[in-house]
């Protein structure tokens, strides 16, 4: 049968051979007899840190002992860079660590290592693909932290199937879960994608392992983004900012000064944006373009940002605030890579757009924040505290902000109740660079 009764997919079928099961008398392991909860030691599972920084924050502190984590990201995005940096990292402050490369040779990691600075003693390198001898390497070596790059070129001989295919990626993912708990050995996978942007292979794979990390980023840019789709022992709200250059991966510690640094103020269909990603607040701007369309159906497009938002914030300028946009393309952006989804950003991009279908431009030194209902009302966002302490550490004078926000050190609050009172406070120079479209 080539075709699954199940899900409609062709080629998904494998055949598994049955084993032979012998029954055993049920047994107790010594000291598997439950306890009371208050009297399990922790003390085992105190973090290790990876020695990279941002990896750090989105781990919640570092690897768990005994924790199986999977690092899945497109071709190209420096997965195996980010693996190694942060394992020579470990190695160089004593950890014993183990990375098993199952796609390329010692020599070809060897001189990847050499150009990001990851050569350590305490740093091996085995490549193999058969999961015995991977298995084997552990045992002999007794690493603190063990890392193959990828689990999806990993084969079970035992086990039918080829190499990635859904058996041996679940078969070898469960043995190499059961010998990481086993031993308390902090293990890494590197995960490949599908076109799609998910995990490749089964589902399962994502539940047996602790955690999911998902690095990606946009080719045009150096930019890299590290997240956490899923996470025993932390937070999946943080993120972990990387900038590729020719040495490695390199920490961006000061997120809002790396999305504002080519920003040009006095410009029309520009503001800037206090958003929350996990736990850190961010400074980007957010740009807005508004040209003439004949189309029956203008275009609405968006970098970073929902469309559909984008849609409907501009519904909400035509009819709350009168700036009619309907026989116009509008295209928005948010400049320097970032993806934003939280609500926080509503405020800034409908200035933006008002600013560019009208001409004018906002303050140089303003920050706006705040989300927007369908009847024009400005609402609260969570953590507005934190967003305005970090726009007055980069300067930043004034802040369109929601009504009832207290005042904050630091920065003039500018509270306003509705679309159309912000764009009379918001926007109040003329861009002389700006061409007025009909």
């Amino acid at each position: 049968m080539g075709r699954c009764p199940a899900c409609d997919a062709w080629g998904t079928l494998v055949e598994e051979v049955a084993s032979a099961r012998v029954e055993l008398a049920p047994t107790l392991a010594l000291g598997s007899a439950p306890v009371p909860i208050a009297e399990v030691g922790v003390d085992a599972a105190e973090r290790r840190s990876t020695g990279v920084e941002e990896l750090d924050r989105v781990l919640g502190g570092g690897l768990v002992p005994g924790s199986v984590t999977l690092l899945a990201g497109e071709p190209g995005m420096g997965k195996s860079t980010l693996l190694l940096q942060s394992l020579g990292a470990m190695a160089a402050a004593g950890l014993r660590c183990l990375l098993v490369t199952a796609e390329e040779s010692p020599a070809q990691v060897r001189m990847r290592a050499e150009r990001v600075g990851a050569l350590a003693d305490n740093l091996l390198v085995a490549g193999a693909t058969d999961l015995n001898h991977v298995i084997a390497h552990a045992e002999a070596v007794a690493p603190d932290v063990l890392a193959i790059d990828s689990i999806q070129t990993v084969v079970d001989p035992d086990r039918p199937g080829a190499p990635g295919s859904v058996t041996q990626v679940r078969d070898c993912a469960y043995r190499l879960v059961q010998l990481a708990k086993e031993r308390g050995l902090a293990t890494l996978l590197v995960g490949h994608v599908t076109k799609e942007g998910t995990v490749a292979g089964p589902r399962v794979l994502e539940h047996i392992v602790d955690t999911v990390l998902s690095f990606d980023g946009d080719r045009g840019h150096s930019l890299r983004l590290l997240r956490a789709l899923k996470h025993r022992f932390g937070s999946t709200q943080e993120l972990g900012l990387f900038d590729m250059t020719s040495e490695g991966l390199e920490c961006v510690p000061d997120a809002s000064a790396r999305f504002l640094v080519d920003r040009r103020p006095g410009v029309a269909g520009s503001a800037v944006a206090a958003v929350l990603e996990g736990a850190r607040p961010v400074m980007v701007e957010v740009q807005a373009l508004v040209v003439p369309s004949n189309a029956p159906a203008p275009r609405r497009s968006g970098s970073g940002i929902d469309a559909q938002r984008l849609s409907m914030l501009l519904a909400v300028l035509a009819q709350r605030a009168e700036v009619n946009m309907m026989q116009h393309d509008v295209y928005g952006s948010i400049a320097g890579g970032l993806r934003v989804t939280e609500p926080g950003l509503d405020l800034a991009l409908a200035l933006a757009a008002a600013g560019a279908r009208t001409g004018r431009a906002a303050p140089e030194r303003q920050v706006v924040v705040g989300e927007l209902g369908l009847g024009g009302e400005v609402r609260s966002v969570p953590q507005l505290e934190r967003r305005l302490a970090e726009a007055a550490r980069l300067g930043f004078e004034t802040a369109l902000v929601p009504p009832g926000t207290p005042d904050q050190p630091g920065i003039q609050v500018l509270p306003v109740g509705d679309l159309r009172e912000a764009v009379a406070l918001g926007l109040i120079r003329a861009d002389p660079g700006f061409a007025a479209v009909s």
